[in-house]
C-alpha cells in the first residue's frame, strides 16, 4: 500500500469516528431534552455557516433511522448583506432534495442605520433575525425551531451574562419563547466547536461568511471565546467540565434567594425555632455592606 493510500485510509477512519461521535452526541441531546417528537415539523435555520450546515447534515442522517417520524424544512434569512451569494444555499439544498424557503428581509440596512460605527451589531441583528424566523415559523405550522448553537456557544453565553449582565444565565438546549408560542431546540448542544469545524471542513460545505458581524473581532463574545480557548489550551477538558457544571446546578450552594429559601432554613430536629430578625433596626445609623465594612 502506498503512502498516499495509507494516509487516505487514516483520513477516512478519523472522519468516520468524528461522524459517529457527532451523531451520538446529537442523538443523546435530542433524547435527553425530548427535542423531537412524533409528527414534528422542524424549521432548521440555515445561515450558511459551519454550525447550521453540520446541524442539518446530522439531522438528515438521524432522520433516516429515527424511532419517530418528523419533517425537516431548511429556512434561510437573506438579510440583504452586500455581496451575499444568494444562489449558494438554494443550489445546495436543491441538490440534497431538502425542502427549503428563503426569507428576504433587509435587516442589514436597519442594523447599519441604528448601530453606531464601531459598535457591536450582533445583539440588534439577532433580535431582528429572531423576529423574522419566529413569524415565518408560526405562519407555516412549524412545531420546533432548530438553531445551530453548540456547546462552546452555550458556555460563552454563560460567561457573557456573568461578566456583563451579572446573571447566572446561559443558552439552554431547549427553550420556550417568552410568549409561549415557539419551542427552540439546539441539537448540537453536546458538540464541541472543534469537532464541528473538522466535520464541516471534511464535508466541504459551501460556507458563506457573515459580512455584517463576522469581522467584529473586538466584540465581547470574541474576548470570551479567546479566554476559553486559552483555558482549554492550558488544561484540556476544562470546557467539558464547565459544561457538565451547567448540568449539575446546586441552588442551595449559590446565593439566589428567589431560587432557594435561605431564610426558611432550620435545623432538622431538636432545635428551637428562631424568629426573623431585622438586622438593620431604624436607629438612624447608616447601613453598611457586610462584605465591604471598613
Amino acid at each position: 500500500m502506498t503512502d498516499a493510500a495509507v494516509m487516505e485510509k487514516k483520513r477516512r477512519t478519523e472522519f468516520n469516528k468524528l461522524r459517529k461521535r457527532l451523531r451520538r452526541q446529537v442523538g443523546q441531546a435530542i433524547e435527553d431534552f425530548n427535542m423531537i417528537e412524533e409528527g414534528d415539523r422542524i424549521m432548521v435555520c440555515l445561515s450558511g455557516g459551519k454550525d447550521s450546515y453540520t446541524m442539518l447534515d446530522i439531522l438528515l442522517s438521524l432522520q433516516r433511522s429515527a424511532p419517530v417520524r418528523f419533517e425537516l424544512v431548511a429556512v434561510n434569512l437573506d438579510q440583504k448583506q452586500p455581496g451575499f451569494p444568494a444562489h449558494v444555499l438554494p443550489e445546495y439544498l436543491a441538490e440534497l432534495g431538502v425542502p427549503f424557503h428563503v426569507i428576504e428581509q433587509d435587516t442589514y440596512s436597519v442594523v447599519k442605520r441604528i448601530v453606531p460605527e464601531g459598535k457591536t451589531m450582533c445583539s440588534l441583528c439577532s433580535r431582528l433575525r429572531r423576529g423574522s424566523l419566529y413569524t415565518f415559523a408560526e405562519r407555516n405550522g412549524m412545531t420546533k425551531i432548530a438553531l445551530g448553537h453548540h456547546r462552546d456557544d452555550m458556555i460563552e453565553t454563560l460567561f457573557l451574562n456573568m461578566f456583563h449582565g451579572s446573571r447566572m444565565k446561559g443558552m439552554p438546549p431547549k427553550l420556550r419563547t417568552d410568549d409561549g408560542r415557539h419551542i427552540v431546540i439546539r441539537p448540537l448542544a453536546y458538540c464541541s466547536e472543534r469537532d464541528i469545524e473538522a466535520y464541516a471542513a471534511a464535508r466541504q460545505f459551501p460556507i458563506i461568511p457573515c459580512s455584517l458581524c463576522g469581522s467584529q473581532e473586538n466584540s465581547q463574545r470574541q474576548a470570551i471565546k479567546q479566554m476559553l480557548r486559552g483555558w482549554e489550551k492550558e488544561a484540556p477538558g476544562r470546557l467539558e467540565k464547565i459544561f457538565r457544571a451547567m448540568q449539575n446546578v446546586v441552588p442551595s450552594h449559590l446565593a439566589d434567594r428567589d431560587l432557594y429559601d435561605f431564610k426558611g432554613l432550620r435545623v432538622r430536629e431538636g432545635a428551637e425555632d428562631s424568629q426573623s430578625v431585622d438586622w438593620f433596626p431604624a436607629t438612624g445609623e447608616e447601613r453598611t455592606d457586610p462584605l465591604h465594612e471598613t
